[in-house]
């Protein structure tokens, strides 16, 4: 007797190809939505970083204070703005808006920082001080912590205000830390389990 060869499947074929599917799709989904909520949170420590860095730099060539202000608008996008300092004491909020220090370009919005992924902290976590472990952080209230303002300042050698922005996607937190002599930007993440950043 001859066999002949089927084209297509059948029903209880395709049935159990579908059932394999949903299987390893339902296994892999929270990992891949931890992964890409973990990954939004980096690439929004990066742009702060790259902002940062942008600000440093204009100092260094403009041999002048420069700093950066961010701004959220009504509906959660993030921008920022450089101020350069016009009248010698530094870039200061009341310089600002008094128009003593100027806007060195236009402000820009952030891609990556927004909406979701924002300068706070996650409900429920009390984190510890990154520069003092062994004690929790206070002000939860206040994400972009350079002495009492909110602008990252950057002098002409490089130097900057040290200072802190903490990032987070409501779950994970992140901190950009911003050393002052040197102008050093480290991403730091924190792990709540073990109440550490790293």
């Amino acid at each position: 007797m001859k066999c002949r060869s089927r084209d297509g499947a059948t029903l209880l074929e395709l049935m159990v190809v579908l059932a394999i599917v949903a299987v390893v799709a339902a296994t892999t989904a929270p990992s891949l939505l931890r992964l890409s909520r973990s990954l939004r949170l980096s690439m929004a420590a990066n742009e702060v970083v790259g902002v940062l860095r942008l600000a440093r730099s204009s100092a260094i060539q403009n041999s002048t204070n420069v700093g950066v202000k961010f701004r959220v608008d009504d509906h959660g996008r993030v921008g920022f703005a450089l101020y350069r300092d016009g009248d010698g004491d530094g870039v200061r909020t009341g310089d600002i808006e008094s128009g003593v220090d100027l806007e060195v370009a236009a402000g820009r919005t952030l891609a990556h920082l927004g909406g979701h992924v924002r300068f706070g902290f996650p409900a429920g976590i009390v984190p510890r001080d990154p520069t003092r472990p062994s004690r929790s952080l206070e002000r939860l209230d206040d994400p972009i912590r350079f002495n009492r303002s909110d602008i990252a300042a950057f002098n002409s050698l490089g130097g900057s205000t040290p200072g802190s922005l903490y990032i987070t996607d409501g779950r994970q937190l992140a901190v950009v830390r911003l050393f002052g002599r040197t102008g050093k930007v480290k991403i730091m993440r924190y792990d709540p389990r073990t109440a550490s950043w790293r």
